[in-house]
């Protein structure tokens, strides 16, 4: 008795360049193609564009922890910018020497920035709450992605920024960063390897 190898299920799939091709549904291929991110958002020159318009920076998601990564962009904004800073925790009082506040809608201004430090399926309702507020830009941090919620966004007039520390870039373009990473402060004579 022999067996016959049952066929597997193909999927039809658009390549980038428009060309679409039926490849097995579960092959590693496929698997690529699903998840494969197809939001792009604003340039490097945009991002700057950005930057340089802002005047006040919302941070939602900040954290009176130094160990956290938000205290540290606060910590680097507050001291590498002039950058008007609000921070929207609903379990903290004080960030960094200024007030915290329970939510975007209770801050006393309508921030350029909203920076979001909060999981990717919380960036629905902070979009929303941006939105209400008339916010015009949501900064998503670094790491964090929904892609989804960054289409919606932008259907609804915000402009996005995802998976992008907002410190990094500030830093990028104002010589924050050098070859090798990140400033230290720190002068040494010693040579470095090339």
């Amino acid at each position: 008795m022999s067996a016959v190898a049952e066929a597997p299920e193909l999927e039809t799939v658009t390549l980038q360049n428009g060309l679409s091709c039926s490849i097995p549904s579960s092959s590693p291929l496929a698997k690529l193609l699903r998840s494969k991110r197809t939001w792009i958002g604003p340039s490097a020159q945009e991002r700057l564009g950005i930057l340089r318009r802002a005047k006040s920076v919302a941070i939602v998601g900040a954290s009176p922890n130094p160990a956290r990564s938000s205290y540290f962009v606060a910590t680097y904004l507050q001291q590498s910018s002039d950058y008007d800073l609000y921070f929207v925790n609903p379990n903290a009082t004080e960030i960094l020497g200024q007030p915290v506040y329970k939510s975007l809608a209770d801050l006393p201004v309508v921030p350029d920035i909203v920076d979001v430090f909060r999981r990717a399926s919380d960036i629905p309702q902070v979009m929303e709450d941006a939105l209400a507020i008339g916010a015009k830009t949501v900064w998503v941090q670094l790491g964090i992605w929904n892609e989804e919620a960054a289409y919606e966004g932008e259907a609804k007039g915000l402009t996005v920024v995802m998976d992008r520390c907002i410190k990094v870039e500030h830093a990028r373009f104002h010589g924050g960063l050098h070859l090798m990473g990140f400033d230290t402060g720190q002068i040494t004579s010693r040579r470095t390897l090339r």
